[in-house]
């Protein structure tokens, strides 16, 4: 009996333990874990305690004990009750995966992101997008063969999304993968192997250009025209819409524009997140580009060496799996970076940003 009991401790300690995760503070009801079981997935790491991605899968039955979670329906219903909860996790894990629930289509992926509560944030950036359904856009509709470098959705202008919400409608058949980063262990990295640079590139701030044909060209994974990204054709009123944005123009002979943004800090801090110094830019992505360039705020250039060992940071701190139809990524846009990996055709990746 004494041992039948000490087993019994044990396993209720193993269930209260498994369970944490559903009873942090005060839930709604029902709670998270009538609908919610943690799950795995390949290529998952921990970092400071926590998940990336944190999995998110259909519990196996409800409290009435049928089996209906996996449906996008019983998702909805689920998020709808949850959304003080589901932004905790999405900020304590910087990612989350929601696996299984069975989400066909951008109508009910459109459901699921209204579900969560968060308001709409327009896309502005150089990624050729589509609009689909409702708050839903395609991905970045460059050439699959083509790399996407990591970076912070909208990063360079004033008001960018505080989550970046992707669903995998078609999974490539091979690649196309959407790795992440923590930015702060970026930072931390550059930082050992870099202070003195670090810092100066900070208080200096920095310079970006990039350059935009006028209309769209789906060639290039940067190329959405001027004209679609500020939505007019009237220069007047492209300059006034990019001034709101923090941008200055330069107009090129050939129709084009020079887009001019800075100075604009190397690293951020955002509130809430353990006082992590986010790697917050782009200049892996831009620096040296045909189109683009990254450099000091007072005109001084960025040392290549040191352009590409952050490079090769960022990479080595990658997080990845393979993309499963029915996927929904949430990503921290203050705390990750994201990318695309290049791919075989079919691959359909929908998009929703949020403040």
């Amino acid at each position: 009996m004494a041992a039948l009991n000490a087993n019994k401790e044990w396993l209720q300690a193993k269930v209260s333990l498994n369970n944490a995760l559903f009873t942090e503070g005060t839930s709604p009801s029902p709670r998270p874990s009538d609908f919610f079981s943690v799950g795995e997935c390949e290529g998952q790491k921990t970092i400071d305690g926590e998940q990336m991605p944190l999995v998110l899968t259909p519990s196996s039955t409800t409290a009435a004990g049928k089996d209906c979670t996996s449906s996008h329906e019983a998702l909805v219903a689920a998020l709808r009750a949850n959304r003080e909860w589901l932004q905790g996790k999405v900020v304590a894990n910087s990612a989350v995966l929601l696996r299984g629930f069975d989400v066909r289509d951008a109508v009910e992926f459109n459901a699921v992101v209204e579900a969560m509560g968060w308001p709409d944030i327009r896309y502005v950036g150089p990624a050729p997008r589509s609009h689909v359904h409702g708050r839903i856009w395609t991905a970045n509709e460059g050439p699959l063969e083509q790399f996407v470098y990591f970076h912070h959705e909208m990063v360079l202008i004033k008001e960018f999304p505080e989550k970046v919400i992707l669903f995998c409608e078609v999974p490539p058949p091979e690649g196309g993968e959407t790795p992440f980063v923590p930015s702060f262990r970026v930072t931390e990295r550059a930082l050992e192997e870099f202070p003195e640079m670090v810092e100066e590139l900070d208080a200096k701030g920095l310079r970006y250009t990039l350059t935009a044909l006028s209309k769209n060209d789906t060639k290039s994974m940067r190329g959405r025209g001027w004209e679609d990204a500020f939505g007019t054709s009237d220069k007047t009123e492209a300059e006034k819409r990019a001034k709101a944005l923090g941008m200055d123009l330069e107009w090129l002979p050939d129709g084009s524009v020079k887009t001019i943004m800075g100075p604009r800090t190397l690293t951020r801090v955002f509130p809430g997140r353990r006082g992590r110094r986010m790697w917050f830019n782009t200049v892996v992505g831009m620096h040296g580009k045909e189109v683009s360039s990254a450099m000091a705020a007072d005109g001084t250039e960025i040392p290549e060496e040191f352009v590409q060992r952050i490079g090769e940071i960022i990479e080595e701190e990658s997080i990845q799996f393979r993309w499963r139809r029915g996927d929904i990524l949430i990503l921290d846009n203050l705390a990750t970076l994201h990318a695309r990996r290049p791919s075989l055709p079919p691959r359909r990746i929908l998009v929703a940003t949020c403040k």
